[in-house]
């Protein structure tokens, strides 16, 4: 669907019987390569997409928040004063998102606000990070209050890991709150410098949704995190960033054989993230197409967080003559994979892959080619 913000800020008025004083836009996130290296201190390349989540609000002077999610049909509230883990859902973003912005400083106004977006819900595409940021640029603007998006990003980093529970790095948030339109982005993870990398000319990304899911904060993602801090403490170094190939080989030796294969993925998977800048500035669509392939072969052998679905629509869409190359996107065990194609053939592209995924696994895909767009921003 196609989310317009005159028609959400249509739906609040007739929802609260009063006008939207702001609505905000804030992107879902695909990761062109550089998988499972943020919370490495290391370097990642994802580009906000032209999904997200929508919220339409307007401030009350009662220190309220009361959301109406117009996608799930129904409606939650909390006070500012009595902010309290619950376990509730997806308010808990919102919540977790109030805590952050009042311990950093940030003094709040209630508001009442209508929910909607079109990111897929546990894709991989960062659905969650799109609503706390989302909640953070709607909690600012409705306090009159300056938007620093890499800060916003921060906090809402903050609020995922302490009040939500799941212990992510920061490429989410960044990528949704400082996307450019037509350009992917190389974050530093660890100096949080950004880079904005233009597509090879003439291409597409597509994001291919396997209609399969898997919880993040149920999943192993923090399994992985715990063995990457214990392969830099066993190598020596402050983060897996820091050390290379060489020096992981040679104390191969000495490592346990899980967390060997883990840190392997980090270090290579690092390298694969700076050489892929490289050929995009030089408009190397094959080139980059090769680092995707490679990356999702580390992803699925030495990290083990793909799946028989993400390697069947990875393989599906490898085998059309128009893809540079796919892998899996996202935390994994599910969700989405992402695909470089020629983008003069977009249309027979999806339709084949969709046809080739189906056979092989009887599940409906979902495929949409996907433009960089800009990041969380006020609309109206």
């Amino acid at each position: 669907m196609t989310i317009h913000p005159e028609t959400i800020f249509q739906q609040f008025a007739e929802h609260y019987r009063r006008p939207a004083e702001h609505v905000v836009r804030s992107p879902g996130r695909v990761n062109l390569i550089g998988e499972h290296t943020d919370y490495n201190d290391g370097f990642v390349l994802p580009m906000a997409i032209d999904r997200a989540v929508w919220l339409a609000g307007a401030g009350r002077e009662d220190g309220r928040v009361c959301i109406d999610s117009l996608d799930r049909q129904e409606s939650a509230e909390f006070a500012l004063a009595d902010l309290r883990q619950e376990n509730a859902g997806w308010i808990e973003y919102l919540k977790g998102v109030a805590a952050a912005l009042s311990g950093g400083g940030h003094s709040l106004r209630g508001f009442d606000a209508v929910l909607t977006g079109d990111v897929p819900i546990g894709a991989g595409l960062s659905s969650s990070a799109a609503l706390e940021m989302a909640a953070a640029r709607l909690f600012l603007a409705l306090s009159d209050q300056p938007w620093d998006p890499v800060a916003g990003a921060l906090l809402c980093q903050k609020a995922e890991n302490e009040w939500v529970g799941v212990n992510c790095g920061i490429m989410d948030q960044l990528a949704s709150g400082c996307g450019r339109a037509g350009q992917a982005m190389r974050i530093d993870c660890r100096s949080l410098e950004i880079e904005h990398v233009p597509l090879p000319p003439d291409t597409a990304v597509v994001v291919l949704d396997t209609a399969t899911r898997r919880g993040l904060a149920a999943s192993a993602y923090n399994e992985r995190r715990r063995q990457c801090q214990a392969a830099a403490e066993q190598l020596g170094v402050p983060a897996l960033r820091d050390a290379d190939l060489a020096q992981l080989e040679n104390l191969a030796d000495t490592f346990d054989d899980v967390v060997y294969r883990r840190a392997r993925h980090v270090i290579s998977e690092n390298a694969r993230t700076l050489e892929a800048v490289r050929v995009m500035r030089g408009g190397d669509a094959a080139a980059l197409g090769r680092l995707m392939n490679q990356s999702h072969a580390s992803l699925r052998d030495d990290y083990e967080v793909s799946c028989s679905e993400l390697d069947a629509i990875a393989a599906s869409a490898r085998e059309h003559p128009a893809c540079f190359g796919a892998r899996m996107t996202g935390a994994g065990f599910g969700g989405c994979a992402v695909a470089l194609i020629d983008a003069a053939a977009a249309e027979p592209f999806t339709a084949e892959t969709h046809a080739a995924y189906r056979r092989q696994t009887g599940l409906e895909p979902a495929l949409y080619v996907s433009m960089p767009s800009a990041g969380t921003e006020v609309v109206l």
